[in-house]
């Protein structure tokens, strides 16, 4: 209430009159201070992340579907939601706000820094994405690019300059992170001479940190799940039972202790992670974890279409059966008007399609085509091999076979007959180029169609299989474009074809 100045107030009557001056000069010399110093102190502390909960900050925790007991164990991802920013600023942006810079903490910061190294890998994917496209549009049958080492040509490639180029990218850009969790021999180990040979002698080369492996997460394109389907199986399967659940509760709690101390698994459901198998029960063992199964790069030699294999996301993966581990000794074999054999086979009955095979082709004793299910005393399976102008190559219980591979290195033109089967590299190369493909139902005809091709056209394909070579070769030290090599290559690819987003926020 305002007094008016020429009224003379009673004291007694109003409260404002009980206060003194030098009362008032007091009240303000110890509030005011107080007052100024409770004020910096709440603007210059900083909460510390256990103090943040979902109603005293701007955080709102988001839980991904829980998987565990067959679903996934994705852990809760964080997701920045401000009532101050607009639905379309951007998350970098978001963090960069001047009027949010006091209350950032440090978890948040380090977030910040993350993101803005995704940021910058994914503009650089967006980089090399345009420029395989370009180069995609070459025709040409050799690269235009220079390359000390190799120059991509000929029919057996898609698109020789496209492949180039990707390369190129690759070797600039292709980031691995192998998580350490875990412990060999079922992880960070794997069988480095026998029918698995492919899985073991992958994950050691990832292991020994050479090539593509970075120390920094933040750094990577993709991230391995460094388990082996082969050692599990060795060590968890009960043959007695036949029951797979340890090897499954082995994946669910590996994908679910990744998910849970790192951010990766969850920004992107899986889909820049990738395993690998060379063994029948790779799909199997990814089963267990949905999102594994469906999102997640599998790179396998199972690579069966009937059985979930998706070429857009997995990889088909070469089965190389190294029984000594060298490489070097069933490299090459006579030249081609020295091969006697029209077409040769010798394995024990595995599947139906071999079943087909041995008893349309096992007793006929056919001097041309020569198919054993056992080979007689003496008589060397290579030697077969580097003396046969077709390899014949069946399925067996699953759709890959070691024999695809020892025909190459044999140069000797290997014939596919399977169903549903992705062969490797398959977005790059052509194998229609430097392989024969015979349906199962042709089986019995097998003969006459491997008669029917001419001489000519038979030279070019032996020839492509000579060149085609190097794309399978195991090297103790790989060397570019070798089977390591291309390996990665595959996975690059397909990582290619994603964006991963932090949190899902644009």
């Amino acid at each position: 209430m305002m007094i008016p100045c020429n009224d003379k107030a009673d004291s007694s009557r109003h409260p404002l009159y009980f206060w003194s001056s030098s009362t008032w000069n007091l009240l303000l010399i110890l509030v005011i201070p107080l007052f100024l110093f409770s004020l910096l102190v709440s603007t210059f502390v900083i909460p510390q992340p256990s103090t943040l909960s979902p109603l005293s900050s701007p955080w709102t925790w988001r839980f991904s579907a829980d998987i565990s007991n067959g679903s996934s164990t994705d852990s809760s991802s964080m997701v920045a939601e401000t009532h101050k920013h607009a639905a379309n600023m951007s998350f970098s942006d978001a963090f960069l706000d001047k009027d949010m810079d006091n209350n950032i903490t440090s978890t948040t910061r380090r977030v910040a820094k993350r993101i803005s190294k995704l940021e910058k890998l994914e503009a650089n994917m967006a980089k090399a994405r345009s420029s395989i496209k370009e180069a995609a549009r070459v025709r040409n049958l050799t690269s235009v690019h220079q390359d000390p080492d190799y120059v991509p040509h000929g029919p057996i490639y898609r698109n020789a300059n496209a492949f180039h180029r990707s390369y190129i990218e690759m070797e600039k850009l292709f980031k691995i992170y192998v998580y350490q969790e875990g412990e060999p021999p079922m992880f960070h180990d794997g069988p480095c001479k026998s029918i698995y040979s492919s899985e073991g002698r992958f994950i050691h080369e990832l292991e020994k940190g050479t090539f593509y492996t970075t120390q920094d997460p933040d750094e990577a394109l993709v991230y391995f799940l460094p388990f082996s389907v082969a050692m599990l199986v060795r060590y968890l399967y009960e043959p007695e039972s036949r029951k797979t659940d340890a090897i499954g509760r082995i994946v669910v709690d590996y994908v679910g202790l990744i998910s849970g101390r790192y951010p990766y698994w969850n920004r992107s459901l899986g889909a820049d992670h990738f395993m690998l198998s060379c063994h029948d029960w790779g799909p199997l063992a990814s089963s267990y974890v949905p999102h594994l199964f469906g999102n997640s790069i599998r790179v396998l030699c199972n690579a069966n279409t009937s059985e979930g294999f998706n070429p857009a996301k997995d990889a088909s993966f070469p089965e190389i059966n190294l029984v000594t581990g060298e490489v070097d000794a069933i490299l090459g074999g006579l030249s081609p008007s020295r091969r006697s054999i029209l077409a040769f086979f010798a394995g024990h009955l595995h599947g139906y399609i071999r079943y087909l095979l041995l008893n349309e082709w096992k007793d006929k004793h056919d001097p041309d085509v020569q198919v054993y299910d056992q080979l007689p005393k003496g008589v060397s399976y290579m030697s077969k091999l580097q003396n046969s102008r077709f390899c014949l190559c069946p399925s067996g219980y699953e759709v890959a076979s070691p024999r695809i591979v020892e025909a190459i290195y044999a140069e000797c033109v290997p014939v596919l007959i399977s169903d549903s089967y992705v062969p490797p590299f398959s977005d790059v190369l052509n194998w229609k180029s430097f392989s024969v493909q015979v349906a199962v139902r042709d089986i019995p005809n097998i003969k006459n169609i491997l008669m029917g091709i001419s001489q000519k056209r038979y030279l070019r394909l032996q020839r492509r299989v000579k060149q085609v070579q190097r794309h399978f070769v195991v090297n103790p030290t790989p060397k570019r474009y070798d089977v390591f090599h291309m390996i990665n290559h595959s996975i690059w690819l397909r990582r290619l074809n994603i964006q991963i987003q932090d949190f899902g926020l644009s």
